[in-house]
């Protein structure tokens, strides 16, 4: 086939002008920048001080309302919304316009969401799902944002292509710009407002309603600061002051962070509200990074259990031995838990950026909101007279409504029709028109009592209407009122708290005071080793005081609970604790829980169970702290007595100090060290033997211990203990009851007896009577012998009113219901805290 042959082309004869023209390429740059720059600051970066939108934000809110996105109706694909707004009102990529639509459905972005999201729209850290995977419609706020527009009561303009109009700003029904602040970056120029919260705004906007004049201290008592979504701490009130009174400020922000006992033997720190959008992965992150670099000390673990049923939990585990608020002042140092927040309150007004202050800011949306209203009433205006006008004209036809129609049928044209209706009954075009543009079936709902009674509501309404343009008063008391509506039906409580200084405990401002030039002092990270007390109660609840004052008998504490050990010690120390199986453990004295002291004394009620603090067997409990070096004595439920050498294993955690016989088990154990120590021996059969503890000769701890004293067949022990020979205050509380019957429902007797009226026996003796039982009694309920008395008493004191019984030391004792007005468990006062 024959290639087809392309014509060559004709040459171009016209003569070709060059036309160049010079320009000076710095004007041309600058034109160029401010265009762009103005550009920028105008239609994307900053907000309107009017409505607190820029013009993305307000341009999705009007679309969404356009579409009919209501609160009431279901919600819509995400990119949906975001195409029609691309399309219609906003050439600019839909990554921009999703990015402005997410956050405005972010409840830890703004104080009052606006839209409401249903999806994966994002967390502090992590971004949203893609477009196609969200649906949203607008938040019940944000109708009343939009609320009236087709009232006239805002300018209208056009879009980019002159095809459609859009609002140059929003009717705006509450402070939006103070009440979500915002954030963006222009040319040469930067926005940054804190939240606040809605009722507090509204307040201080009525207020200025009604006091045009007020100053910013008298908003302030309104306003008193940011309200953050997030919640947290805000230390440190001056830079605020400074923001309000200028546009431009800052203030610290802190997360709110409790002590908290994790475990019986752990202390930790937990985070449940963090500064303004900072997320827990941030945190954990910078947590790790600092101890990485051994810049935090002190944190064994940190676990995010945060949830949506009880939110942000972020619990950290400290290490025992450290002071959990010198470690938090170091988390507050090296990691966001503490933020600093600078508000720049840069927004347009009329167009142009200007950094406001408080008064400013609320006086420009004070001035819209009554520019929005009078516009809105002069328009509902305007329509209640039209109406009225047609109803007039209405009112005259329907009262010879036949001769009407007979005009019209007789009219050749409609003009003709108009004109006759107008000469006849003195119309005017537009109430002619509106009679010939009426449909026969609509004349049949019209009644002239009807017509009469809208044409006098008509005209109330316009007279109420006329009265509110014609006094200003009346004008800005109808904007206060709609203003407290919208803060009653969208009010919430403040969520971030306050703090004019930070606040610390009497301990911290000592050790802070206690700094040189007045510069704080950092506080000891490591816990002192401070003396203290280690506590053990007939409950088992154990703990440790924060130093060693004297104990006191009056205290908190649970019903019926007494100290039952008390081991002087201190915080870095060791104790022994001898349970009921005979083991002694070893005893981290930092591993126990700090007592609270209430009213400067040790609340019990602050402890924690023996059980859950210890790793005890089946059925053991336990007994009794000790020290380590001392030399103990230890009595069992059989009789057996073993004097104990502090020569304990240092290479292990527990192990066993008597040799125990089959179904036997420890009942007491005291230090026994001193030359004039007795070893008190008590029978539930109320046999008492006491006897010189140097008559028992120390043994290993492996031993099984000798006879202490000689029981009767079905006796046991119930008390053992050791008491100082000389110490006249001792004595020996018995109560008498029935054996197997429930505490308080029998009858039973309690007597006191001096200690030195008991002889001392030889050990393996049966020892001598000490409580003589009554008709009903045939057991000791309780015993006890040594320092005091003291009983537990069903108002959660501890007393010594405990009767003392002057007759023979086997005499039996006085009604229980006279002596003591609910029975405890064990009750001792121990002798060292009585002492010290």
């Amino acid at each position: 086939m024959a290639r087809r042959q392309s014509p060559a082309p004709v040459a171009d004869t016209t003569p070709f002008t060059e036309n160049i023209v010079d320009i000076d390429v710095i004007s041309e740059m600058e034109g160029s920048f401010l265009e762009y720059a103005y550009s920028v600051i105008y239609s994307r970066a900053l907000p309107d001080a009017r409505d607190g939108l820029k013009p993305v934000q307000r341009r999705i809110l009007y679309m969404m309302s356009d579409m009919g996105l209501r609160p009431d109706r279901g919600h819509v694909k995400s990119a949906r919304v975001v195409g029609e707004v691309m399309g219609k009102l906003h050439p600019h990529g839909d990554a921009a316009i999703y990015d402005a639509m997410v956050r405005m459905a972010q409840d830890f972005s703004l104080r009052l969401p606006l839209i409401d999201g249903h999806g994966n729209f994002g967390s502090l850290d992590d971004g949203p799902a893609a477009p196609r995977y969200t649906e949203a419609r607008l938040a019940p706020a944000a109708l009343t944002l939009t609320n009236h527009l087709d009232e006239d009561v805002v300018d209208f303009v056009p879009n980019y292509d002159n095809q459609l109009t859009q609002p140059d700003v929003l009717p705006a029904a509450f402070p939006n710009l103070l009440v979500n602040g915002a954030t963006g970056i222009a040319v040469g120029m930067a926005t940054n407002m804190a939240p606040h919260n809605l009722v507090e705004v509204i307040s201080a906007a009525r207020h200025l309603i009604a006091n045009p004049d007020a100053t910013l201290e008298d908003l302030m008592r309104f306003v008193p600061g940011p309200d953050l979504p997030s919640g947290g701490r805000i230390v440190g009130l001056d830079g605020i002051r400074d923001a309000y009174a200028t546009g431009r400020g800052s203030f610290k922000t802190r997360a709110k962070v409790e002590v908290e006992q994790l475990s019986a033997r752990r202390t930790g720190l937990v985070v449940t509200e963090l500064p303004y959008m900072v997320g827990p992965e941030k945190v954990i992150e910078k947590i790790k990074d600092a101890v990485n670099a051994k810049k935090l000390t002190g944190i064994s673990d940190i676990v995010d259990l945060t949830d949506r049923k009880h939110g942000l939990r972020l619990v950290i585990e400290l290490k025992n031995g450290f002071n959990p608020t010198a470690v938090l002042q170091q988390l507050y140092r090296y990691t966001p838990m503490e933020d600093s927040f600078g508000i720049n309150n840069v927004t347009l007004v009329d167009g142009q950026p200007q950094t406001l202050g408080l008064v400013d800011l609320l006086s420009v949306y004070v001035n819209h909101r009554i520019d929005v209203v009078r516009r809105r009433t002069i328009f509902r205006l305007g329509k209640k007279k039209d109406r009225l006008h047609l109803v007039e004209g209405l009112l005259i036809a329907i009262v010879d409504i036949d001769e009407v129609i007979q005009i019209i049928r007789s009219s050749d044209e409609a003009a003709a029709a108009r004109e006759r209706l107008m000469s006849i009954y003195d119309l005017t075009e537009i109430q002619a028109n509106y009679i010939l543009e009426l449909r026969l079936r609509q004349l049949t709902k019209y009644s002239r009592i009807e017509l009469e009674k809208e044409q006098d509501q008509l005209r109330r309404e316009i007279a109420e209407l006329e009265a509110i343009l014609n006094s200003e008063e009346l004008l800005r008391s109808l904007v206060s009122d709609e203003l407290a509506a919208i803060a009653e039906e969208h009010g919430t409580p403040r969520r971030t708290i306050l703090l004019e200084s930070e606040a610390v405990s009497p301990t911290v401002a000592a050790e802070l005071a206690g700094s040189k030039k007045g510069k704080p002092a950092p506080l000891a990270l490591e816990i002192a080793d401070d003396p203290c007390w280690a506590i053990l109660t007939a409950s088992g609840q154990i703990g440790r005081t924060s130093n060693q004052e004297p104990l006191a008998e009056a205290g908190p504490r649970n019903k019926h609970d007494v100290f039952t050990t008390v081991v002087k010690t201190s915080a870095r120390g060791e104790i022994a604790a001898i349970t009921s199986q005979g083991r002694m453990l070893r005893l981290q004295v930092m591993d126990m829980p700090v007592l609270p002291p209430v009213a400067g004394l040790p609340n019990m009620a602050g402890g924690v169970p023996a059980k859950d603090f210890l790793t005890l067997l089946k059925g053991e409990t336990l007994v009794a702290f000790a020290p380590l070096d001392e030399v103990l004595a230890i009595g069992t439920a059989q009789g057996v007595v073993k004097r104990v050498q502090p020569d304990y294993p240092l290479n292990r955690e527990d192990w066993e100090v008597i040799a125990l016989k089959d179904k036997d088990f420890v009942v007491g154990v005291a230090p026994a060290a001193a030359d004039d120590t007795e070893l008190v021996f008590l029978t539930a059969q109320a046999q008492l033997l006491k006897f010189a503890a140097s008559a028992v000769r120390p043994q290993g701890r492996t031993a099984g211990g000798m006879a202490g004293i000689k029981l009767a067949a079905g006796d046991r022990v119930t008390f053992f203990g050791a008491v100082r020979a000389q110490d006249e205050a001792a004595v020996v509380v018995t109560i008498a009851g029935t054996n197997g019957a429930l505490p308080g429902t029998a009858p039973g007797t309690a007597k006191v007896t001096a200690f030195s009226e008991y002889p001392v026996k030889g050990r393996a003796t049966a020892g001598v009577r000490a409580h003589r039982f009554l008709k009903g009694e045939d057991t000791l309920l309780l015993a006890w012998a040594g320092h005091g008395p003291a009983k537990a008493s069903s108002s959660a004191g501890v007393a010594r009113s405990l009767p003392q019984e002057h007759g023979r030391r086997d005499g039996s004792g006085i009604p229980l219901s006279q002596a003591v007005d609910v029975v405890g468990a064990a009750m001792a006062w121990p002798e060292a805290a009585a002492e010290a």
